[in-house]
């Protein structure tokens, strides 16, 4: 019997055409970046509208309408994302904000969530069902959308430690709500959602953090035998945190990120070209995560849905936003304009759209309402609140100084059979080691600069050899002295020649 047009095989040549449209598509979202970094706006926005163009409503006429498939692709593409945002987050910047950005995870979620039901039941008339389920939904900040936006605004170190960290804790108790709000049945008494939401973020903390420090101390300690299997390792540790912490019952999403979150800041060898494969890994997520969205949606079903997606945004961004910042941060006494610039940089992204696609597989009534209402609010506030962050930041006084000192780049290289390390070390424009002598580094004995690259050309250096912007180092620093000599090399590119006065020594 001959093949129905529907047995055909998938040939050669339809590989060659996936793989033609696909590579277009990346080159087409690659150029976007460009633009979306010179507006301000997320650059999810540009992978939307690529999505939605290819879609049954644009000039791909592709038809998708699998939730199911969405939510799987989805679900991985932010394990991804949040071990990207994990890997560059430094502990030092959120380290002083942790206690805060964990009450607004908590407690800041819980509030947000119930005025946004509320408004959404009363104002709406959404059933109380519904009206939960996008309160949890758009209650999570986005970590793609807040690590693309707050990276490329200068503003305080200690607001940007406590957005970062939040956006990386607060999926895990949302994804909690709703998928508890999605189940068939009535909805759990909310002192057992509050112990569930416990119980599986103690799970996911600790399994994150073991995984996070067992898998630093590996990498450590065994030389591997290319430089290139380090970044390979590193996402492999992180995603072994994530599916650790789920089959353990705990939250996998918050799990992800503590176990990247220490293996950023475990000073791992081969460091720059970890966190280049990361950061390229983290873009493919993006770009696939929100083209899939944007095929998902049917804009001309949408026309109903704005009016009731603005009315809710409009709540959730100057009441339900701003009363959870408050409420969230009142033990810590944050001042005014810090407490109103977070609350404007609540960002929504991919992830509340993700978050809306659980009812539509749990077959909840009207959940495809649910999913154009969210999405129609997280393009139209993106636009709002993307382009002027930078503007409300610099109005409230809070946008960092152009001159604030840029930190080193250090890569480190192990060199096993020599009980050693090599440390690159990349002299950025704002640093104040510029002017500052070798001999005035102050290295611990058993380091030592050995040479010096400048426009090109490597020499090298003698004691009174004067360090310049732009210049990069070798230093060989034996075991013993490693950290000691990196942490005295970062204090000097702090303070400059002044460091040991500063109180910034480094350990000497």
């Amino acid at each position: 019997m001959g093949r129905t047009r529907r047995e055909q095989p998938l040939t050669v040549h339809h590989l060659n055409q996936l793989l033609l449209v696909c590579s277009l598509v990346l080159l087409v979202a690659v150029a976007a970046v460009r633009i979306s970094s010179r507006s301000g706006l997320p650059s999810l926005l540009v992978y939307l509208g690529i999505g939605v163009a290819m879609g049954q409503d644009g000039i791909g006429d592709v038809h998708f309408d699998s939730a199911e498939l969405t939510q799987v692709i989805g679900y991985a593409a932010l394990v991804v994302i949040l071990a990207e945002g994990g890997l560059g987050t430094k502990w030092k910047e959120i380290k002083p904000g942790l206690p805060a950005a964990s009450s607004l995870a908590i407690v800041g979620v819980s509030v947000s969530v119930g005025v946004t039901a509320t408004a959404a039941h009363y104002l709406i008339g959404l059933e109380w069902r519904q009206a939960l389920i996008i309160g949890a939904v758009v209650s999570s900040t986005d970590a793609a959308a807040v690590f693309s936006v707050l990276r490329k605004v200068p503003l305080p170190s200690r607001v940007t430690g406590i957005l970062e960290a939040e956006s990386g804790f607060n999926d895990a108790p949302v994804v909690i709500l709703v998928v508890a709000f999605s189940t068939a049945g009535p909805v759990d008494h909310w002192y057992h959602l509050i112990g569930e939401i416990a119980l599986e973020l103690a799970i996911g903390a600790a399994i994150g953090l073991a995984v996070g420090f067992m898998g630093a101390y590996g990498l450590r300690h065994v030389a591997l035998p290319a430089s290139g299997l380090y970044p390979i390792a590193v996402m492999a540790i992180a995603v072994t945190a994530y599916a650790a912490g789920a089959l353990a019952h705990g939250s996998g999403f918050l799990a992800v990120y503590l176990a990247s979150m220490v293996l950023g800041n475990a000073k791992l060898p081969h460091w720059p070209a970890t966190r280049g494969f990361a950061d390229g890994l983290g873009w493919i997520a993006q770009i696939g995560m929100f083209v899939l969205l944007g095929l998902l949606v049917t804009p001309h079903e949408m026309g109903d849905d704005i009016w009731p997606a603005l009315v809710i945004g409009l709540v959730l961004t100057m009441v339900a936003r701003p009363l959870s910042v408050v409420v969230a941060l009142l033990p810590f006494r944050m001042r005014w304009q810090e407490q109103a610039l977070m609350s404007w940089a609540g960002l929504r992204g991919a992830v509340p759209i993700i978050l809306a696609t659980i009812p539509m597989v749990s077959g909840i009534e009207e959940s495809r309402r649910i999913f154009n209402i969210v999405f129609v609010l997280v393009v139209v506030y993106t636009l709002v609140q993307g382009p002027t962050l930078p503007w409300l930041a610099l109005k409230l006084g809070l946008s960092k100084s152009d001159s604030e000192t840029a930190d080193l780049g250090i890569e480190s290289a192990p060199l096993e059979r020599l009980r050693g390390h090599l440390l690159s070390v990349a002299i950025p424009d704002g640093s104040k080691m510029h002017g500052v002598e070798i001999n005035e580094l102050r290295l611990p004995a058993g380091a030592a600069v050995t040479l010096v690259v400048r426009g090109g050309e490597s020499f090298v250096p003698l004691p009174t050899t004067v360090l310049r912007r732009g210049d990069e180092l070798l230093v060989v620093a034996t075991d013993p002295v490693r950290d000691a000599a990196e942490r005295r090399l970062r204090a000097v590119g702090q303070g400059g020649k002044l460091a040991d006065w500063l109180g910034t020594g480094g350990g000497r």
